[in-house]
């Protein structure tokens, strides 16, 4: 392992010791304990580390910034990543095994977990690099705190090289992203940036500017419970009717059957008996008007189960949540054009890619800041087969080093001239 990579790691490993699990059912924000004590941690290590203008908010939110060093009018960039790790798989007692000089064949986990090169062939790419994992035990903690080591990674350059000429670079670090809360209560004005990056994706060389449209659909289904030995014509089993509403929705329109710009239904949680079944579905499409389709079909799907079970059997709580960037991010080219040099210039082949989900970034371009999101080097978030790269956690730093560059108006020549 090269200093560099080894420098990376040492602060990613450093963070991910912390428990940081967001929880959807807290009424708190952010929703755990634990993530406000991290970000007194995590300020306290940009402190050590030479960071000024350190905050942390009533929210957890921190923030620091490093004021621009030139008389030369450049924008304000800002990186952000979230301090949360994702609830669906364990965050808790972390321990990273890191894969030197991978040679191509399946990673063995604990408890019989299995990264396998079949299953999953892009590890291939990254045969003779250092590969890291869990101990399959928990998911790794990538997203976001990759995002977090490097963007730390990327500013200290800064600090230990005052005479770089650069604009205004501000930080962000947000609490709860995964909970879809994470800019709740971000003071946008208050960041006062011309424009800004995620840096919460995924392989290699990724830059998004794209994302789904995004709703939210929890339905409630009430039945009727009398004995079943005197049930005929009588009972109404809630249960059996939710069976039906999903057997009514495109079949082939899940997650499990789409990919790139293909939207779905996804039912995320069904519980309940006879009586009552709550069934939690998120609806995603890339496409605007396909989008109002998708919610437009689940209102008729609950008025037909009305009008055959009787009305308020079937009752239909929907949302939107957040709306694909494009619209804005294509309004603003510097911020697509600074970012594919940036990754260029890092070693990195760009990869344009639409983000199946959603970023602090997607909420926040709506809000006035254009800020699409770029690569941590990080795959399978959120479960025990997640791994990053250590090779390109380096290309991500050099890549936020190189967008304040050029945001700052240094030539292609001087940027290819600096370590």
């Amino acid at each position: 392992m090269t200093n560099e990579q080894k420098y990376i790691t040492d602060i990613f490993f450093d963070l991910i010791r912390f428990n940081t699990t967001s929880d959807p059912n807290s009424k708190t924000f952010p929703s755990t304990e634990s993530l406000n004590n991290f970000a007194e941690y995590l300020a306290g290590k940009l402190s050590s580390m030479g960071f000024e203008n350190i905050k942390i908010d009533e929210n957890s939110y921190i923030s620091a910034v490093i004021p621009s060093n030139t008389d030369e009018p450049c924008p304000a960039v800002g990186f952000i990543s979230h301090t949360d790790t994702s609830p669906d798989y364990s965050g808790n007692m972390i321990k990273p095994i890191i894969h030197e000089n991978y040679d191509g064949s399946d990673i063995v986990l604990k408890d019989g977990i299995i990264l396998s090169a079949h299953e999953f062939p892009f590890l291939k790419n990254y045969i003779g690099q250092t590969v890291i994992t869990s101990d399959g035990t928990t998911l790794l903690g990538a997203d976001d705190k990759a995002g977090i080591a490097e963007i730390i990674c990327a500013l200290k350059y800064f600090i230990d090289n005052p005479h770089i000429k650069h604009g205004d670079i501000k930080i962000a670090f947000t609490p709860d992203e995964e909970i879809g809360r994470g800019v709740d209560y971000f003071k946008t004005d208050d960041f006062a940036c011309d424009l800004a990056y995620t840096v919460d994706g995924g392989e290699v060389g990724e830059f998004s500017y794209e994302n789904f449209n995004a709703a939210y659909a929890n339905i409630t289904i009430k039945g009727k419970n009398v004995h079943p030995g005197t049930a005929k014509n009588i009972m109404k089993n809630s249960a059996l009717i939710a069976c039906e509403l999903v057997s009514m929705l495109p079949e082939d329109e899940i997650p499990a059957k789409t990919q790139d710009y293909e939207g779905f239904f996804h039912l995320c949680d069904m519980r309940g008996n006879v009586s009552e079944t709550k069934l939690e579905f998120i609806i995603r499409d890339f496409d605007k008007t396909n989008f109002e389709s998708r919610k437009e079909l689940m209102k008729k799907i609950t008025k037909a189960l009305n009008d055959k079970y009787g009305e308020g059997t079937v009752a239909l709580e929907m949302g939107d949540s957040y709306y694909n960037m494009r619209e804005i991010i294509d309004k603003y080219p510097i911020v697509k054009e600074t970012a594919i040099k940036a990754i260029n210039l890092a070693g990195a082949a760009p990869k344009i890619l639409p983000t199946r989900g959603g970023t602090d970034g997607c909420r926040l371009s709506f809000e006035g800041l254009p800020c699409p999101n770029i690569f941590t080097g990080g795959h399978n978030f959120h479960g025990p087969y997640e791994f990053i790269v250590a090779e390109s956690m380096v290309k991500a730093v050099k890549t936020i080093i190189n967008i304040i560059l050029i945001l700052g108006g240094h030539k292609d020549e001087e940027l290819r001239k600096l370590p």
